[in-house]
């Protein structure tokens, strides 16, 4: 357990940093940093670096584009514009598109205000996943991150350690359970903090080569 221990403290050290908080994102539980939270992780679910996509969730927010109704009422090419700005060019046309499209959505279904589609699920993780999948673009990995991510505000949804998360933890020599990596971590570790450092070190190969040497 000794190692365990000093492996999650190397890994926190290492790579304990939310996405959210690397794009600027300064999370509550209130409509603007929970729906720029959802497009973060609509762009972070592409084939793309993930540098790259911080970079263009925080080009988006530049461009004053925070909100589903700033989204909507932005013109298609505002979008691609502010995607480029980013760096985020592969798929710029395509996301300013879903973008444009799940705005839409979450405006007529729910206002506007992810807080309501959490409502609408009333504590199902299964109905809250099933919705989530209706916003354009937002697929699989797409809905893991932004539960990862949202569990910092939403703990009903604690402990979030997806298949990506334990994969990282595989791959630093750490125990695969949820429950075991938790005891590591300790109690003043957030559950969301811990999964993006677990998703960070399943993305670099070395680096958790490196955590799993540590004692």
């Amino acid at each position: 357990m000794s190692s365990d221990r000093a492996r999650v403290r190397t890994l926190l050290d290492t790579y304990g940093r939310t996405y959210a908080d690397e794009a600027g994102i300064r999370l509550k539980d209130t409509p603007q940093p929970l729906y720029q939270l959802l497009v973060l992780s609509c762009l972070l679910s592409a084939r793309i670096q993930a540098d790259i996509a911080v970079a263009a969730s925080g080009a988006l927010s530049k461009a004053g584009l925070r909100s589903a109704r700033r989204m909507r009422e932005a013109t298609w090419q505002q979008r691609v514009d502010a995607l480029g700005e980013g760096g985020y060019r592969r798929y710029d046309e395509r996301t300013a598109t879903q973008l444009g499209d799940g705005a839409e959505l979450l405006l007529d279904s729910y206002g506007g205000d992810l807080r309501r589609l959490r409502d609408a699920a009333d504590g199902d993780t299964d109905r809250l996943r099933k919705l989530l999948r209706e916003v354009p673009g937002l697929g699989p990995a797409g809905v893991d991150i932004f539960l990862r991510e949202a569990q910092a505000v939403w703990p009903e949804l604690e402990p979030h350690l997806d298949a990506k998360a334990l994969q990282g933890a595989e791959r630093a020599g750490l125990p695969t359970s949820p429950d075991a990596l938790l005891k590591a971590a300790g109690k003043k570790t957030e559950p969301a903090v811990l999964a993006a450092a677990l998703v960070r070190a399943a993305l670099d190969k070395k680096g958790a080569e490196e955590i799993r040497k540590a004692k």
